[in-house]
Parts: structure tokens; C-alpha cells; sequence
């Protein structure tokens, strides 16, 4: 496996280059942006930042901004790359894109590649289908003062699973914060509370809370490198596998 680290001079980049020295990953490229004071200097063992595309590289790994995701998506298309994403903060138009690449390269687009956080996907999902609508789903995240999006691609994905289990359509019944006088919660609504400060790398929390008894599941994150080496996993997961969208319940190998 050559691996390319998109970004490689941002938070994810340092943490994915240390894991994969670590684990042994062969890194055939890193990237920063094209005017970047990086381009030229060292970058991992006797790699260099470079900002033309990776051709080199078999399996792309990408923390990048949300506006970079289509034309870099573009690129291994073309290329017939395997393409890990972690980028958060996607609109309709780039998962359109993502869609798309996915017909030509297998893709394993996850909102978090923690293995804890993807088992507490499943854990949520399991519960929503137990614990009915009497049960309110609140979902809490707190992340660094310096994170753009809001709520984390985490927060978001969660809600995702418990809208699942529940059988609903998460734009029909999710709130995001509350303020004023919005009334009487209803029955079915998820709610969404977004928090920023400090340093944190990433706060989860899943609540079912019902008349008789409250119900958390929670998942703190204490390093990057719990991100960093899921993604790494994915990548070795993606090699020769046929072109798709993959997610991290299919890397853990849960069913469904």
C-alpha cells in the first residue's frame, strides 16, 4: 500500500504521518495547499510537501477542507485511487461529488474513523430501535475552540443512527439547539447541542431519557491518534476492493 496524506501540515496530517510511522505505513506523499511555506521542505522521512497531486500514490487519505473534497475526489477518479475521507462539514453539492467518484474508486467516507466512536454508531442505532419515542434523544458534543462546523460530523452522524433505528427521516425531526420559547418537547424530536472551548479532541454523548430512567452512552476521545489510526485501518481495508461507498461499519465488519 503507498498512501498520500492530504494536508499533511495540519493537526490530522501530523497525527496521521506519527501513526503511520508507527504502524509501519509506507507514505509516499504529503500535500499542503499550493502557496504554502511547507512546499519544498521536509515532510516524513525523506518526503518532502509537495503541492501538485500524488500520482504516485495507490490510496489517498484526505483531512482536508470541505472545499478541496470534489477536485481532489476528481483526481483519484482519474486515477483509479483508493480514497479515504474524514472531511466534515459537506454539502449536498460535495456529497454529490463523492457519489460520483464512487462509481470509478472505492471510497470509505466516514464522519469519525475512531473504532470506539463507529461501535458507538452501532450501539445507538441498536438502542433507537429498542428504546421507542417515549425515550427523548438528545446528542451533546464538545469539541476545541478552533473546530469550524457545527454540530461535528460526528454529532451529525449519531443522530443519523438513531433516526435510523427509530424507522424516520433525521431532517423531519432533529433540532439543532434551542432558544427562546420553542414549547413542550415533543415525542420523536432529536436534539442536536453543539459546544466549543479549550482544547478538547471530541466529546459524545447519547441520551435517551424517559420518565422512569436515562439512558447515556458516551465516547470521549483523549487523542487524534484513535482517528488517525481508524483511517489507516480503512485504507489497508480498501485494497482491491471494487469501486463503492464504504463506511467504517463495513471495515469493523458489522452486519448490515
Amino acid at each position: 500500500m503507498k498512501v498520500a496524506i492530504l494536508g499533511g501540515a495540519g493537526r490530522m496530517g501530523q497525527m496521521l504521518l506519527t501513526c503511520a510511522e508507527e504502524l509501519g505505513v509506507r507514505v509516499v506523499a504529503v500535500t499542503e495547499a499550493p502557496g504554502s511555506p511547507l512546499i519544498g521542505k521536509p515532510a516524513f522521512h525523506d518526503r518532502f510537501y509537495q503541492c501538485t497531486w500524488p500520482d504516485e500514490a495507490d490510496t489517498i487519505v484526505d483531512f482536508t477542507a470541505r472545499a478541496c473534497v470534489a477536485p481532489n475526489l476528481r483526481n483519484a477518479a482519474r486515477l483509479g485511487q483508493a480514497y479515504v475521507l474524514g472531511t466534515t462539514g459537506l454539502t449536498e453539492e460535495d456529497l454529490a461529488a463523492v457519489r460520483e467518484a464512487a462509481k470509478a474508486i472505492p471510497i470509505c467516507f466516514a464522519p469519525n474513523f475512531s473504532l470506539g466512536v463507529n461501535l458507538l454508531f452501532e450501539l445507538t442505532r441498536r438502542a433507537a430501535e429498542v428504546l421507542d419515542a417515549s425515550y427523548d434523544a438528545e446528542i451533546v458534543e464538545m469539541h476545541h475552540r478552533h473546530k469550524k462546523d457545527a454540530p461535528s460530523g460526528t454529532a451529525l452522524g449519531l443522530a443519523r443512527a438513531v433516526a435510523q433505528g427509530r424507522g424516520v427521516a433525521l431532517d423531519e425531526v432533529a433540532v439543532y439547539g434551542r432558544h427562546g420559547m420553542p414549547g413542550e418537547r415533543p415525542a420523536g424530536e432529536i436534539g442536536l447541542h453543539a459546544l466549543r472551548g479549550g482544547s478538547v479532541v471530541g466529546d459524545h454523548m447519547v441520551m435517551f431519557a424517559a420518565e422512569e430512567e436515562r439512558v447515556e452512552i458516551v465516547h470521549k476521545a483523549v487523542s487524534r491518534a484513535a482517528f488517525a489510526k481508524g483511517a489507516l485501518k480503512a485504507a489497508a481495508w480498501l485494497q482491491g476492493r471494487e469501486p463503492g461507498l464504504y463506511a467504517m461499519r463495513h471495515v469493523l465488519g458489522f452486519e448490515g
